[in-house]
């Protein structure tokens, strides 16, 4: 098993912390964004089947 030789700096850390969780925000903020779309109705690139009761 492979065993890292430096330990890795609080800096670099904090870096890949903060894109990972970038990440998660904007995919986030993308699925509200596409959710109140839908919900409005003024979603261009979502097609949604209207139920008729």
């Amino acid at each position: 098993m492979a065993v890292p030789k430096k330990r890795t700096s609080i800096s670099k850390k904090r870096i890949r912390k903060k894109i990972w969780k970038g990440k998660g925000y904007w995919t986030s903020l993308k699925a509200f964004s596409l959710a109140k779309s839908l919900s409005t109705g003024n979603s261009k690139s979502f097609v949604v089947q209207q139920k008729n009761n």
